[in-house]
């Protein structure tokens, strides 16, 4: 589907793509929020996920992300798309790597677009695409001493 704009001869900004990244620090809302502002935008959704203290019910310790090397390359391929599929106006999308602590920032998206429907339905492919698709894993370290590895994609 081809973006649509509201008043005729109206064209999106050149690169609506305006901050991806993989980094080994924390994470910054405020960063990916004013990195997503847009004045022709009218709803911007953002997605914020942390490090929680269970999972499948075994507590949590810890968690280390780690990355392949195309994992960049592959998180533009799916902003590109998303980019293409709404009628994105910003978009902006950073992943952790390295040891986490319960609460911790571990990724953070956010998508402006002329209206609040469509930036729910693009930040919501943006992060679901980003789960199932870019090789990013998740080293999970349990309180019972177990350990499991999770696969992005």
């Amino acid at each position: 589907m081809a973006p649509t704009y509201d008043h005729p001869g109206e064209r999106a900004a050149a690169d609506p793509i305006r901050l991806l990244a993989i980094r080994d620090t924390a994470l910054s809302l405020d960063e990916v929020f004013r990195a997503v502002g847009d004045d022709s935008a009218g709803g911007t959704a953002l997605f914020v996920g942390t490090v929680r203290d269970h999972d499948g019910g075994a507590d949590v310790d810890a968690l280390g992300y780690s990355s392949h090397p195309t994992a960049e390359a592959e998180l533009r391929r799916v902003a590109e798309k998303v980019v293409a599929d709404f009628p994105v106006r910003a978009l902006a999308a950073v992943h952790r790597v390295g040891d986490l602590a319960v609460g911790d920032l571990a990724v953070v998206v956010a998508v402006s677009c002329p209206h609040r429907a469509e930036a729910f339905a693009a930040c919501r492919k943006l992060i679901d695409d980003l789960k199932h698709e870019v090789p990013i894993w998740k080293h999970q370290r349990f309180s019972d001493g177990t350990e499991e590895w999770v696969g992005a994609c």
